[in-house]
């Protein structure tokens, strides 16, 4: 039985309904007043098909014998055109039935309004000023379309639940978009309302912690129109930065009118990424050459479907054709400003489409969901429903926990109110002028995951690849990215510098090698260092080891040979027994070359440099006292007689040479304490290869032996050129200097090369220069005397010696 009005029913609960059954473009108002919805210019369809939808909810519980058997739901259904006729059909909801005033109470929990459950309104600037009042209260209000991030806060908005998801959560769809096709560059247009800015808003800070970069970022004023100033810079600004991905967070009439610029100023050919509020709304779609603007993908609440509605829908429009249009006029004034004895015209267009039917869905379900709260809330599962009065806040309570399928689908709210849905991923399919769109994919958030299938995508012009929008294209492996503008999406790819790297997955900062790896420079990966060292296999070692290794035979072959001879007359003017301190020296100074070769130990870096300048100062120091004591007793001895006889009886030659020895003893000792030489690796010589070296080898205990062993090398030089004309077989001088010549070269030629050269080979130069100096001095010293005993016998006789000193005597005498 038809009702005495289309907006009001009476029930044992009623239930509010605020829904845009016309539309205004522009509210302004120089005085408070509601405005007049009947009288405004555009009748909104979509409205209109939510109004049923909650008409043929409440019908259809009210002939439910499951739900709520022996309760009736009454409504009081509000046109909400404006906000005006929002805030007044509110402060009606919370009037005190029979009466038209609000009484503030002291206690919020007494209260009891006209209604007992609100839904709607729509958008989420209609929906802050209702729930703002509303919540005050705890009435129950559930919103068929707003989805405002705000109002999950419970805190703001205690008795607001809807059945859309957040726009949180389709920022995060878009970002997840964004991520999957690889769009870094894009453009951002939102629309100058709650839904628009606060979206913007949401996603230009996710988009922030992503690497996407927005190019440009514009709002189309409420006031917009297609071809004016401001739309159509806003075109000029979206083709100037290059973009080819447009992100439009728009209600649909601000979509309508933003695209109706968009193909004014011809701005075609790119991806334009949908908000649900138009992503399948054909008010769009209507535009005329829309199918030209490019891709259009978008993200839909899930499709529902309201059944039965539409023969509802057709049965009621028939029942208005036998009927004429009235008021009653027995209604009071205020109620006819609202509407509440509205009557449709018969050419009222029944067709829904499907953005008009998922919608209808939200209201048909948040009326079943009121429902359900009532059914517990009254305990109706225990049979027979009670009819007492009940509170809103109460009713708030059981509306949270409810849990049940609707036609298939479940209806539950999360603890912030939020439903527990997804959102499907469309893509807008033109087969010449019709259009229709296609489910590409699916996208939840409770975990957060996005799955597309690209194979039902079909991009504009035919293209196969996914388009490309980006700043700057990815640097290769082994570049790292050098930002140019204010945008990090913007940059050029300079190729990583020699020890560092970037793989394909890291495209930000080149990473520095570990300490044991290298790399070339542009490299994408890094490689393990070389220990380098002089090992005993290499040619150059064995070399060495050959040559040093004679030297050894060789001084023992000599001491063999000195001992055989040990009274003759060449060993006992060579020194004597001192020879053999004199060739033990040399060969401990000849164990020096071995420490050089193969892998640095603690040992060998102890001895490699310390063994070489106590033995070889050893040998200097008896050189030098031989020298100096046969000056004396060539040139003194009759001059000084008595200094000589002194110098003789105290031991003079021994002293020296244990002295000169313990200085140069003591040198190393606080060397090699102060300044301990360690095997260490050397990076920095190579890139590709680790020195393996002994540290401190520059020490000044090192500089300090080798300047003493310097300081005798020069007295034995004064000394023998001193002697220069001493008898021939006691005069070595030219031998003398010709070895410690040697010496020198080599030593000035390791300290030249070690400034310029400190790689593989540094080790073996040095024991080279040793062996060379030992070589040297052996070959100056002892080998003439060797030829003497081997080779000239007949002058290793004293009678020879002696005919020497007499000569020596006559040509001092005769000068």
């Amino acid at each position: 039985m038809e009702t005495p009005s289309d907006f009001k029913m009476p029930g044992d609960h009623i239930l509010a309904g605020l829904f845009p059954i016309h539309s205004v473009s522009g509210e302004v108002r120089g005085r408070p007043e509601v405005t007049l919805c009947e009288r405004s210019e555009t009748f909104n369809g979509h409205g209109y098909h939510l109004f049923q939808a909650m008409r043929y909810a409440i019908e259809e519980i009210n002939n439910s014998s499951s739900l709520l058997p022996n309760i009736t739901l009454g409504y009081e259904l509000y046109d909400v055109c404006s906000k005006s006729a929002n805030m007044y059909a509110t402060l009606s909801i919370l009037s005190q039935p029979r009466g038209n005033h609000i009484k503030i109470p002291e206690n919020f929990f007494s209260y009891y309004p006209k209604a007992v459950a609100v839904i709607g309104p729509s958008s989420s600037e209609m929906t802050s000023i209702s729930a703002s009042l509303l919540s005050t209260f705890l009435i129950p209000q559930i919103s068929y379309g707003a989805t405002g991030p705000m109002f999950s806060e419970k805190q703001e908005y205690p008795s607001f639940l809807r059945m859309v998801p957040s726009d949180k959560h389709q920022v995060q769809t878009i970002v997840m978009l964004l991520k999957k096709f690889g769009w870094s560059w894009i453009s951002v247009i939102g629309s100058d309302n709650d839904y628009g800015l606060q979206g913007v808003t949401l996603l230009e800070n996710l988009v922030t912690q992503e690497d996407i970069c927005i190019a440009h970022k514009d709002i189309v004023p409420i006031s917009a129109q297609a071809d004016d100033s401001t739309m159509q810079d806003m075109m000029l600004s979206l083709t100037k930065f290059g973009a080819n991905v447009v992100v439009v967070f728009c209600t649909r009439n601000q979509a309508h009118i933003f695209f109706k610029a968009v193909l004014l100023g011809n701005v075609t050919d790119k991806v334009w990424l949908a908000t649900e509020d138009w992503s399948i709304s054909s008010h769009i779609t209507q535009v005329s050459g829309i199918s030209r603007i490019g891709t259009v993908i978008g993200v839909a609440i899930p499709q529902r479907e309201v059944l039965g509605i539409k023969k509802f829908e057709e049965a009621y429009t028939q029942a208005k054709k036998i009927s004429e249009p009235s008021i009653d006029p027995a209604q009071d004034r205020d109620d006819e400003i609202c509407n509440q004895h509205l009557f449709f015209t018969t050419d009222i267009n029944t067709e829904m489409s499907t953005f008009s039917m998922n919608s209808a869905y939200n209201v048909y379900a948040a009326v079943y969901a009121v429902a359900h709260g009532l059914h517990h809330l009254l305990g109706c599962p225990l049979g027979v429903c009670s009819t007492g009065k009940i509170y809103p806040w109460q009713l708030l309570e059981e509306i949270k926990k409810v849990n049940f399928m609707l036609h298939g689908n479940p209806v539950s709210f999360n603890e912030n109110g939020d439903p527990f849905s997804g959102y499907d991923i469309i893509i807008w399919d033109w087969n010449g002028p019709n259009w229709t769109f296609k489910i590409i994919g699916t996208s939840t958030w409770f975990p957060v995951h996005l799955e597309i299938d690209e194979t039902k995508i079909r991009w504009h012009k035919g293209k196969k690849q996914v388009p490309r929008s980006v700043c700057s294209e990815e640097c290769l492996a082994g570049e790292e990215r050098r930002i140019v503008g204010p945008h990090h999406c913007c940059f050029e790819c300079v190729p990583c510098p020699a020890g560092t790297f970037l793989n394909s997955s890291d495209q930000n900062l080149c990473h520095p090698c570990k300490k044991e790896e290298w790399s070339p420079a542009g490299s994408r990966m890094c490689f393990s260092r070389t220990p380098e060292f002089l090992a005993w296999h290499h040619p150059v070692s064995l070399v060495l080891m050959g040559a040093n290794t004679l030297l050894l035979l060789l001084l023992a072959g000599v001491a063999s040979l000195f001992a055989r001879h040990l009274d003759t007359p060449v060993v006992r003017s060579a020194g004597g027994r001192m020879c053999f301190l004199m060739l033990g020296s040399l060969a401990a100074a000849g164990c020096s070359p071995y420490c050089f070769l193969g892998k640095p130990t603690p040992l060998t870096c102890l001895l490699r440099q310390s063994l070489f300048a106590l033995g070889f100062a050893i040998f200097l120091s008896c050189l030098t006292i031989r020298s100096f004591q046969l000056v004396v007793i060539f040139k003194l001895a009759t001059k000084m007689p008595t200094l000589y006889h002194s110098w003789v009886q105290n031991h003079g030659p021994k002293i020296f040479v244990v002295m000169s020895s313990t200085v140069q003893l003591l040198i190393c000792v606080m060397w090699l304490v102060a300044w301990t030489p360690q095997p260490t690796k050397e990076y920095k010589l190579f890139p590709e290869l680790v020195v393996l070296k002994c540290s401190k080898e520059g020490s000044p205990g090192y500089m300090l032996s080798i300047l003493y062993t310097w300081l005798l090398s020069v007295s034995c030089f004064t000394c023998s050129y001193v002697g220069k004309d001493l008898p021939e077989n006691y005069n070595e001088a030219r031998c003398i200097t010709f070895s410690l010549l040697l010496y020198f070269i080599s030593w000035i030629g390791l300290a030249t090369t070690s400034t310029v050269y400190n790689g593989k080979y540094l080790p073996a130069i040095n024991a080279l220069v040793v062996v060379s100096s030992l070589s040297g001095v052996f070959s100056g010293y002892f080998l003439p005397k060797c030829y003497v005993i081997l080779c000239r016998p007949d002058l290793n006789t004293t009678e020879y010696f002696q005919a020497s000193i007499q000569d020596y005597t006559q040509r001092c005498s005769s000068s």
